[in-house]
């Protein structure tokens, strides 16, 4: 028979076993064929939520042509790097108030504006970590290129040059546009469907990234083709564009994740 004392232990010794949670959530394996699947979940996402997706989507064009437009008449990098960065800032807000759409879809909820401004509320402060992360990567980005142009001149007619400026160039931005992706490929999905801070999120969406290339490598190449797009139609086709690639966003981390905290604590329990 139990004594009172070892009844009374029970919840304590229940409580000690359950683990903290992860600094970094494991990912699921993906197949490199599944970013066109979120693409047509997020395609699906769109359509039932054409007024949403247009007020987001009215946002996102005026933001984008204000910003080219000002760029082009003042043409001062100190006010189009201010610009820039308050951008930086309110897109992850824009974004997350989107992947509320999605995550509403899911829940079997309608979604509504007011519930994508509450966690737009809720997450502000996170977006704020998530700018300034992706600021210091553009800001080195930014010096990096500057010491490839000061190390790696190019002389006038010399086309070996010129190719081997090109190719370090290019090498050394890609090195941090791979960087850049794979930070936020699935960290501000993660910021809106669970309550976890933005650098367990970041690092849970570098190793999804890593663990996952050539699904990852398709995603990004689908992100840049339909991006050019967008800009290629004077930004109007943002518009359209940016609300569905977020809708596939964050059918992807939903994909590359599991979809609770318990599912994702069993499975770390599993690794």
């Amino acid at each position: 028979m139990m004594t009172q004392h070892e009844t009374e232990s029970e919840p304590t010794e229940n409580a000690a076993e359950t683990p903290p949670p992860p600094l970094v959530f494991p990912a699921r394996d993906l197949h490199w064929r599944m970013p066109f699947r979120w693409l047509a979940l997020g395609w699906q996402d769109l359509r039932a939520t054409p007024g949403l997706s247009a007020v987001f989507g009215v946002v996102i064009f005026v933001g984008s042509a204000a910003m080219s437009v000002m760029a082009y008449e003042l043409g001062r990098f100190a006010l189009l790097t201010a610009l820039l960065s308050g951008f930086v800032y309110l897109a992850p807000l824009i974004g997350v108030g989107l992947y509320s759409v999605s995550r509403a879809r899911l829940d079997g909820r309608t979604p509504k504006l007011a519930d994508s401004f509450a966690i737009a509320r809720r997450v502000a402060g996170h977006a704020g970590v998530f700018a300034l992360i992706q600021l210091v990567i553009f800001m080195i980005w930014s010096r990096a290129g500057m010491m490839v142009t000061a190390f790696v001149p190019v002389e006038d007619g010399n086309l070996q040059s010129l190719i081997e400026y090109l190719l370090i160039g290019s090498a050394i931005g890609s090195l941090f546009a791979a960087l850049t992706f794979a930070v936020s490929a699935f960290s501000l999905p993660m910021i809106a469907d669970r309550d976890t801070d933005m650098v367990t999120a970041c690092l849970s969406s570098i190793n999804a990234v890593l663990r996952n290339k050539p699904a990852a490598m398709v995603w990004a190449a689908l992100i840049v083709a339909l991006t050019a797009v967008g800009f290629a139609t004077a930004m109007v086709g943002l518009g359209l564009i940016m609300p569905w690639l977020a809708y596939a966003t964050f059918h992807g981390y939903r994909d590359a994740f599991a979809g609770t905290s318990a599912d994702v604590m069993a499975l770390g329990a599993d690794h």
